[in-house]
């Protein structure tokens, strides 16, 4: 029992080791982080469209996505007319829409959209790589 146990621990620290040394080499290539992110805080909370007289609410985190850390602050200062889009493209969907998953992903492809033709009228290039929902819930 003492020899399994011996070569059980013998084991678990050889592969500590090995694992340790592959994300040193990966942390020590040098290169910078292609993409960075930044958070639509706090989170977005609206209305959306709904059949007869109740309402339907949605709940979602975003976050912004870039390929270049520079253009974070590009963000840090659109965030206002950002969250306005999001708002606008969310308040125009249908109930069906939200609760389906391909609706869920054409809704943040429109987000997407909508968020990069406003970019590129404010600074003239094209910002986002992608927008993702990291929180998405409806009622």
């Amino acid at each position: 029992m003492r020899k399994i146990q011996t070569l059980w621990m013998a084991l678990v620290g050889l592969l500590l080791l090995t694992s340790s040394a592959v994300f040193a080499e990966a942390e020590g290539d040098g290169q910078a982080p292609k993409y960075s992110y930044f958070s639509l805080e706090p989170e977005i909370t609206t209305n959306y469209v709904t059949e007869g007289s109740r309402l339907g609410f949605i709940n979602v985190k975003v976050e912004l996505m870039v390929d270049d850390p520079k253009l974070v602050r590009e963000l840090e200062y659109h965030a206002p007319l950002i969250r306005d889009a999001i708002i606008e493209t969310l308040s125009q969907q249908t109930v069906t829409k939200i609760k389906s998953l391909s609706g869920r992903e054409a809704i943040r492809k429109a987000c997407l959209e909508r968020v990069n033709e406003l970019l590129l009228a404010e600074t003239n290039r094209r910002i986002l790589a992608d927008l993702l929902f990291t929180k998405y819930l409806y009622q």
